[in-house]
């Protein structure tokens, strides 16, 4: 689907369809379904892991106090979030904010690289390490790979993925910010000259991960 008009219009359909999803458990629990907030045509994607309790209520992703920090680091390149498009790996709020499920991602992923084959984007941020893990399709967690541009076929888009850390890590862990700042102070470079990066090299697995924002009740 080629005509801009189309690709928006599909993407509301299949909005409105979402949100009545019952593919997994989680529709037992949620408040509603979160699917994506921005500009439908934007050149600039973020992927985030899930709602949170904020966003579950208000269904729209990053309306808490990582949403906060987002929309500051937005500031800073000159964008706000009407010019991005923002989701999350899953569309619904996982009880407790606990880490997604297998089976929730392997229900969710469709609705995902549905978006991006009709947002079209140039850049794809990952925001943490669900999402990286499942747009790259490699096990490095995000502290290996932050800030390294990796391009990457997602459905029948080439485009450039961009991973960096969780806006939330900066609530846990002030010293991220600055990590936070650099990584995003490079994406105006990264949507104006459309660069090729070499892909990612394949990396060993990472140890385990560290605690979880998520169940602090940051997001």
């Amino acid at each position: 689907m080629s005509d801009p008009a189309e690709r928006v219009a599909e993407l509301r359909r299949l909005t409105a369809e979402w949100r009545g999803c019952t593919a997994c458990a989680l529709a037992q629990t949620r408040t509603q379904v979160v699917v994506g907030d921005g500009d439908p045509q934007a050149d600039l994607m973020f992927v985030g892991e899930a709602p949170g309790f904020h966003e579950d209520r208000q269904g729209v992703p990053f309306v808490g106090q990582a949403g906060g920090v987002l929309d500051g680091l937005l500031e800073q390149i000159g964008l706000d979030r009407r010019s991005v498009y923002i989701a999350n790996v899953l569309k619904c709020r996982p009880p407790g904010n606990r880490d997604p499920d297998p089976d929730e991602i392997a229900a969710c992923e469709g609705h995902l690289f549905a978006q991006v084959e009709l947002i079209q984007p140039v850049v794809i941020c990952t925001l943490g390490n669900f999402a990286t893990r499942l747009l790259s399709g490699q096990p490095a967690g995000i502290t290996r790979v932050h800030g390294r541009p990796q391009r990457r076929r997602i459905g029948s888009r080439e485009l450039v993925l961009y991973p960096i850390f969780h806006p939330a890590a900066a609530l846990y862990t002030p010293t991220m910010m600055q990590a936070l700042r650099e990584d995003f102070g490079r994406l105006p470079e990264l949507l104006s000259a459309r660069p090729e990066p070499a892909p990612a090299p394949e990396l060993p697995a990472s140890p385990p991960q560290q605690p979880r924002y998520a169940q602090l009740g940051l997001f």
